[in-house]
């Protein structure tokens, strides 16, 4: 015959083992909350004087492990985001770090900073051949129907391709809401032509001004850190990008 203590020992452990099994059971097919989550964006986070607008994740693409070289663009990805009811513009360039900064050697800035593509592009591509581009009163109709004569071979050899159309980084925020640039959107915010070498660990040093008379801001942007390290191995050339 089984003592009393026994009995409620085996009891104890019959309870532990069924509650065991109810958890495992309401917890199947679930997914933990942490692994939907994505990780954060390598950026700087800041806030001009009287916090009417927030600038997140502010950060140049990287570039891999060799970086970017003197005169090179570079592209920005940043969020804006106006906590007022009234629209502000914001302007975003670049200068170099005051002297006797405490910043350290390795930020440095860009000839300017612009906004690349999607509409900052078809704005600034009109056609300049236009009939009413023509102020001369004695064009007649039949002389726009004649032949325009052709460029020489030299002087189409001298003619350099045009690149991409660069438009002021000038962006307008609307009441209580944001502008968001990524590396792979249609419209980017560039750097162009940077003052010296930037490779990962440096930063570019931004200026923000704002429309609602709210000081200026001053952000260094650092260089965006790959989600995949890149590899070690001697020789092996292939950064660390995400697939």
């Amino acid at each position: 015959m089984r003592s009393l203590g026994t009995r409620r020992a085996v009891l104890a452990t019959g309870v532990a083992a069924v509650a065991a099994i109810a958890l495992a059971g309401c917890s199947a097919g679930q997914v933990a909350e942490t692994s939907l989550k994505k990780p954060s964006n390598p950026g700087v986070n800041a806030d001009n004087a009287n916090r009417s607008v927030f600038v997140r994740n502010l950060s140049v693409e990287y570039h891999g492990t060799a970086g970017y070289a003197a005169g090179d663009n570079a592209t920005l990805e940043v969020g804006l985001y106006n906590q007022t009811d009234a629209a502000i513009t914001v302007l975003i360039s670049s200068q170099p770090v005051a002297t006797g900064s405490v910043v350290g050697t390795d930020v440095i800035s860009a000839k300017q900073v612009g906004l690349v593509g999607g509409a900052a592009a078809s704005a600034s591509e009109a056609p300049s051949d236009s009939p009413s581009a023509d102020p001369s009163p004695s064009s007649s109709p039949s002389s726009s129907k004649r032949p325009k004569a052709s460029a020489s071979p030299s002087e189409s050899a001298s003619e350099a391709p045009a690149g991409p159309a660069v438009a002021a980084a000038r962006i307008v925020l609307p009441p209580l809401g944001g502008a968001t640039f990524l590396p792979d959107a249609a419209q980017k915010l560039q750097l162009i032509e940077l003052s010296d070498k930037l490779i990962p660990g440096g930063a570019v040093n931004l200026v923000f001004e704002f429309s609602n008379n709210t000081d200026p801001l001053v952000v260094q942007a650092p260089v965006s850190t790959p989600l995949i390290p890149a590899s070690r191995v001697p020789g092996d050339t292939a950064e660390g990008h995400e697939e």
